[in-house]
């Protein structure tokens, strides 16, 4: 793969006290990318309003999904999206979506499902809401539409361990797949996962905070017994040898200061190693 790095440095849709530290670390990642492939969409430095959607800074994450989605159109495929908030992988699950219609995996490996509404949300946040926003359903403006959905019948959720009770719901009604962190030390029951959707081409959102936090410290939130980096390159290994990469989003690294980025950007260009080589 001899991807395109668009880089997001979005914190809108993120309500934790660390939000505005994933800019600085979109920002310390872009500085070990190759510049020749790599763009930047720029982020308004105003939080936003929600203009009466439930959805916090709803104006400035419509404002970035435009931008993002313009960058795209005219990016080479296949797109390593680098956040940022998660909120980054609207625009760019959309791209891959028009690059492979009805054929796309959506493997989402995240310590939060994020497969709330602005109904269901307990925070407001949309980095809570976006993969629901992926399978159509959320809110004008940011939920995707038509053809460019990915429906949960083709959606993988990986390491997800902080579950609301309306996402485990809508989990369990909608017999969405669901691995746990035991279920990807080895990469077959994501394989076969994958395989079930019918689809020939996946595409990957990694939300770094699916990482065990002893593994990665600059995580906006702490969530103990996650993957470690081993695991998770050995399941990207295992995904590309037997489907194609459409494309991929790192999000969620949100160090505590510009200069502890340094401490962990290793393990970050180990994963995007293993997306790239």
């Amino acid at each position: 793969m001899a991807p395109t790095f668009v880089v997001v440095p979005q914190w809108q849709g993120s309500v934790s006290p660390r939000a505005m530290r994933l800019s600085d670390g979109a920002e310390a990642i872009r500085g070990d990318l190759p510049a020749s492939a790599t763009r930047e969409v720029p982020v308004p430095v105003e939080a936003g309003d929600a203009l009466d959607t439930g959805i916090d800074r709803f104006s400035t994450l419509v404002m970035v999904r435009e931008r993002l989605a313009s960058a795209l159109r005219s990016a080479a495929t296949p797109v390593l999206t680098i956040g940022g908030d998660c909120g980054v992988s609207l625009a760019s699950v959309e791209h891959a979506a028009r690059q492979h219609p009805a054929d796309l995996a959506l493997v989402w490996l995240d310590a939060h499902p994020d497969l709330h509404t602005a109904e269901t949300s307990p925070s407001g946040a949309f980095n809570g809401m976006v993969l629901r926003a992926i399978t159509g359903e959320g809110t004008d403006g940011l939920a995707l539409t038509g053809d460019d959905r990915v429906p949960l019948q083709r959606v993988i959720l990986g390491g997800a361990r902080d579950i609301d009770p309306a996402e485990a719901e809508l989990i369990r009604e909608r017999k969405v797949a669901s691995l746990s962190i035991d279920d990807l030390a080895s990469p077959d029951a994501l394989l076969a996962a994958v395989r079930a959707t019918g689809a020939s081409s996946f595409y990957l959102h990694i939300d770094l905070d699916v990482l065990d936090p002893a593994i990665l410290a600059g995580l906006a939130d702490l969530m103990p017994f996650g993957l470690s980096v081993e695991a998770l390159n050995r399941t990207i290994t295992a995904l590309r040898g037997e489907f194609t990469l459409a494309g991929a989003t790192i999000a969620g690294f949100a160090p505590a200061s510009p200069e502890a980025a340094p401490d962990d950007l290793p393990s970050i260009l180990r994963i995007i190693g293993a997306l790239t080589r």
